[in-house]
């Protein structure tokens, strides 16, 4: 199977990449402190009010950023394409998607129904905003393997999230009328499926084998990406519109959980045998692959679980999903992405005899391995948050702000060397190991 081949020199300036990625973060942190000072009453049901602000704060404030982001980069670089109007979008990201995750927070944690008509504004412009100028770069793009089809069409499943939640959230707001359980069933299923797990399965088949030395999905499993995610979900889409309360819409998303887990199951596999396994953030990838495949397990057992179980399963299922298949990878991924970036930059602005620092001098492996363990620890005690609510929601979510917030710090060190490299026209000259040697 031909690859796409990496032309950096289509990468876009740095404030595109960096205007996206350095405050989600910080959003992240925000995420956690609000799981960690907010009401827990409902805990561990998916539908408590903390729960349903977290999770937003988190998708919208987060992930949705730094995945823009990274795409921004990735469209001309792997693809060939630039991402029209991608420049002046770039800046509204972050803020709207903030706004966006602030509002539904605010509307969620009992903020009345005018939180929920700002969200239904601004996300419901700038997600089909942004997967429309996807989309547009999509159709001058050369798929030719995995990762270049699914930047091809990623702009779909994004607008379609982005029209689904805002359906909703101006349902919340008394806007207009939907069929709201319906309408969430599209709304997870694509923004977890169609979105989030397609891109980082689809994107890991490039990053992986380039970063960390993993060895390839196999060609046969690389050609289903990412139609394996996409088609069941639009039989499931058929489903849940045409026989909203039928058996088959029940149980409609089985075929897409089944490819899913196969996907992480062989992912897992790969990211075992990883050459680099001896990288500070390595271990993030096996622990996205386990959550990714443990989530599509457990959704796929949830129609069968007792009701004292449903709540617990449905809790893991979501935790597994969002924040080891999404935040532990995105972290795995900055970790290597963003001091390649400011090396990359700084290569091509600075001097050519100009000394230019490691990627390791950028951010430091070793703090990228303790805030590793540190977003793993938070990780887990959301995981076990069903045991003890209460305690285990204030504990995971202060670790988990930690976490983001090193983070946070880590990328800020980063932007601080490139402006101070800038400023210097890069390191001084290394000394001649002698010079002027006379003998007597």
């Amino acid at each position: 199977m031909k690859a796409a081949s990496l032309d950096y020199e289509r990468a876009p300036r740095p404030g595109v990449v960096f205007g996206c990625v350095m405050p989600a973060p910080w959003l992240g942190a925000a995420a956690g402190l609000l799981l960690a000072l907010g009401p827990v009453a409902g805990l561990p049901d998916r539908f408590a009010p903390l729960a349903l602000a977290a999770v937003h704060v988190l998708a919208l404030g987060t992930l949705l950023p730094v995945m823009l982001g990274a795409l921004f980069q990735m469209m001309p670089v792997v693809a060939g394409v630039a991402v029209p109007g991608s420049g002046g979008l770039a800046p509204l990201v972050a803020l709207a998607g903030g706004t966006t995750a602030g509002a539904l927070a605010a509307g969620f944690l009992g903020g009345g129904p005018a939180p929920f008509r700002v969200a239904a504004a601004t996300g419901g412009l700038l997600l089909p905003l942004a997967g429309g100028l996807l989309l547009l770069a999509g159709r001058r793009v050369a798929a030719v393997d995995a990762t270049t089809r699914t930047l091809a069409g990623i702009g779909m499943p994004l607008a379609v999230t982005g029209l689904l939640g805002a359906a909703l959230a101006g349902w919340f707001g008394g806007l207009w009328v939907v069929p709201p359980s319906q309408w969430l069933a599209l709304h997870v299923a694509w923004g977890l499926g169609g979105w989030l797990a397609a891109l980082v399965t689809g994107v890991a088949t490039t990053v992986l084998p380039m970063f960390w030395q993993a060895p390839r999905q196999p060609r046969w499993l690389e050609r289903w990406l990412p139609l394996g995610h996409w088609l069941p979900l639009l039989a499931f889409s058929v489903l849940v519109v045409a026989r909203p309360d039928g058996a088959l819409a029940r149980w409609g998303l089985l075929p897409w959980l089944l490819f899913a887990a196969l996907v992480a199951g062989i992912g897992l596999r790969a990211t075992l045998r990883a050459r680099r396994r001896h990288d500070p953030v390595w271990m993030l990838w096996p622990v996205a692959a386990a959550s990714m495949l443990a989530a599509a397990l457990f959704a796929a057992v949830l129609p069968l679980a007792p009701e004292p179980w449903h709540a617990v399963l449905s809790w893991w299922t979501g935790t597994l999903a969002l924040v080891g298949g999404g935040v532990v990878p995105v972290t795995a991924m900055l970790g290597k992405i963003v001091p390649f970036l400011v090396w990359l930059h700084l290569r091509r602005l600075l001097p050519p005899r100009a000394r230019v620092p490691a990627m390791q001098a950028i951010i430091t492996p070793s703090a990228q391995r303790r805030q590793a363990w540190l977003l793993l620890a938070a990780f887990a005690m959301l995981l076990a948050l069903p045991l003890a609510p209460a305690w285990l929601a204030r504990a995971g979510g202060v670790a988990f702000a930690l976490a983001n917030g090193w983070l946070g710090l880590q990328l800020l060190k980063a932007m601080r060397c490139m402006r101070a490299m800038r400023a210097r026209g890069g390191l001084p000259p290394r000394k001649p190991l002698a010079q002027g040697v006379h003998h007597g």
